[in-house]
């Protein structure tokens, strides 16, 4: 364990300490966004903290909590952590069924709802989670008259918990001095694509200990502002929106609901970004496709400024020095066009910004250094506390996720895998010894990913070990690499390439709705429905153009011979994919399984 390592309950109230009045958490309500102190912040945790004791939470026992980003979510996680207990998170968007798993393999005592619908889950599984003592709700919406004597209200458990810390002022700081950096502090259930989630143990020492190592090389300072949205049971969201958070001081800032994130973006203008690959796709190709309505002249001018930050972007991404000269034209393009975009997107104000969780088209990648936002990718994986390699702002490596972290080791097996050491690799999977000792062997986390690693340590990761394709032919394809070069186009929301013991490659499309529809009306293709879009024959050709685009950047043997396109969009409620918008690869394959064949007769 490293030797400095401390607990979540430390590090709050350290920062408390130093920030009291100072804004710490902003929300909206109302249409209005509200301030929340650092003071008022560490007030209700501390309450409700007191209140899971008083209920009987004891050390280690488990507490669940679902529900979308908001204030709640997260005084609920603190306050689960500081009176000892391991919270777990819950997907909002998980079903029934899904929910039932989760409480009842955490054997979770108590469960925080967000409102309604995630308070009906619980009815349709309680007989089988007796457990449970309490239910929490902290959104009253339609819920006014509801009883029942195992629910009760945010409000009232605040309130037990005030009455409790009045009658024992000394008990909570106890229960909090008794924690140490050892103890667990959360339990993550891998969303996967593949069987049932699996609860990664990460321990106080993993997560205060990752909060300082993502900021060693890119710091975050107290100033900074993040805006919260993806899921929080999420190792991403959850680093940056808790633990990260908690160590610096730096604002959070929730989104008013999931569908408002364009809008509270522009509102916010955070100064450090991070999201998942999908959505940095989006916003990429929903600039460039936004100018093919404008005027000649804006469309030239953004081509014009895009050229130039597209080659001082080449030189960043090589490590290569900037000369005078394109600097000085890159800050008349950024003057006159580029700053009027991120303006318009709410990237005006970052100056640092992260992908993960999944790989990301390298060509989104370009766009962004381009147009001045510096995104840079990382690698990790829940297992080791959501980071193992990132990149350094200035110092980017094209094709790689850069070095390690500082006090983190990395390696490759003579299978290609990658192999990390670091104090951020977790304690092990919940009840479950026989994947631990899998996934963990003489202390060195087996990743399942491949990869290389170039003469001065910056990570490339060529795929899931899982998913290498062998062709008929004996060939080794990595299909990660396709698929995110087919994935940067702005007609396709995401692509799966098959061809494991085929005579040649296929892809499996899903078309970028949006954009699709948006060519569809611009020539006057008629269509009724997505399986009818899907259907025509100039959307196919639309497509056929963007692989055909792709396949030209691809060896031979690495090209897409044939492709079909989903006839139907892809649901996390349906399985196909996980709440951070990866697809399920087997689930598809096996869905559409008629499809493949038709590819190969």
């Amino acid at each position: 364990m490293n030797a400095s390592a401390t607990t979540t309950p430390q590090d709050l109230q350290q920062t408390v300490t130093r920030l009291g009045a100072r804004v710490a958490l902003r929300h909206k309500h109302l249409g209005l966004w509200r301030d929340i102190s650092w003071d008022a912040y560490f007030a209700r945790v501390r309450q409700l903290a007191c209140a899971l004791t008083a209920l009987g939470v004891e050390k280690g026992d488990r507490v669940a909590i679902i529900g979308d980003n908001g204030p709640a979510w997260v005084m609920a996680d603190l306050g689960i952590q500081c009176a000892g207990g391991v919270s777990v998170g819950i997907y909002a968007t998980s079903a029934a069924p899904q929910v039932a798993y989760v409480v009842q393999h955490s054997e979770a005592v108590c469960l925080f709802v967000e409102n309604e619908e995630q308070l009906d889950k619980w009815l349709l599984f309680r007989e089988r989670a007796p457990r449970l003592r309490r239910v929490v709700v902290w959104d009253l919406e339609g819920l006014r008259h509801f009883q029942d004597p195992l629910v009760t209200t945010f409000e009232d458990f605040l309130e037990a918990g005030r009455r409790a810390e009045a009658a024992d002022p000394g008990g909570l700081p106890a229960r909090m001095r008794q924690i140490v950096p050892g103890d667990l502090a959360v339990l993550i259930y891998t969303s996967g694509t593949t069987g049932p989630p699996k609860g990664a143990m990460l321990t106080h020492a993993n997560v205060t200990w990752m909060a300082r190592a993502v900021t060693r090389d890119n710091p975050i300072h107290e100033r900074d502002e993040v805006l919260s949205f993806l899921p929080l049971c999420h190792i991403f969201e959850r680093l940056f929106s808790v633990f990260v958070h908690i160590a610096h001081g730096y604002v959070v800032n929730f989104v008013e609901k999931p569908d408002t994130v364009g809008d509270n973006m522009v509102e916010v203008s955070p100064t450090v970004g991070y999201a998942v690959p999908r959505i940095w796709e989006k916003y990429a190709s929903g600039a460039q496709i936004r100018m093919t309505d404008a005027t000649w002249f804006k469309r030239r001018a953004f081509a014009l400024a895009l050229a130039v930050g597209r080659r001082r972007a080449d030189r960043i991404m090589r490590s290569a020095p900037v000369p005078p000269v394109l600097n000085l034209l890159y800050g008349l393009a950024h003057l006159t066009v580029l700053r009027k975009l991120k303006k318009r997107l709410g990237l005006d104000r970052m100056r640092m910004a992260y992908s993960g969780a999944a790989p990301i088209a390298p060509d989104i990648l370009h766009f962004f250094q381009s147009i001045g936002v510096a995104l840079m990718e990382g690698y990790g994986q829940t297992e080791g506390t959501g980071v193992t390699c990132l990149s350094r702002a200035g110092r980017m490596r094209f094709g790689t996720v850069g070095p390690a972290l500082p006090g983190t080791e990395v390696r490759i097996a003579a299978d290609g895998e990658i192999l990390v050491k670091s104090p951020g690799v977790f304690a092990g999977y919940f009840k479950d010894p026989e994947a631990t000792a899998q996934t963990i062997r003489d202390g060195w986390l087996y990743s399942g990913d491949i990869g290389e690693l170039d003469a001065e340590g910056y990570l490339r990761i060529t795929d899931r070990k899982k998913d290498i394709i062998v062709t008929a032919g004996g060939k080794n394809i990595t299909p990660q690499l396709i698929e995110n070069k087919l994935k940067a186009s702005p007609y396709v929301n995401d692509a799966v390439v098959i061809g494991d013991r085929r005579r040649f490659l296929a892809a499996l499309i899903m078309i970028d709705e949006e954009h699709v529809v948006k060519y569809a009306q611009d020539h006057k293709i008629q269509f009724a429905t997505y399986r009818d879009l899907t259907a025509h024959a100039e959307i196919r050709a639309l497509i056929q153009r963007e692989v055909d685009q792709v396949n030209a950047t691809l060896a031979r043997v690495e090209h897409v011979r044939k492709f079909a396109l989903l006839p139907k969009r892809l649901y996390e409620e349906d399985g196909e994919v996980t709440p951070t918008m990866k697809v399920k690869r087997q689930h598809v394959n096996a869905a559409f399984r008629d499809l493949i064949e038709d590819l190969y007769r």
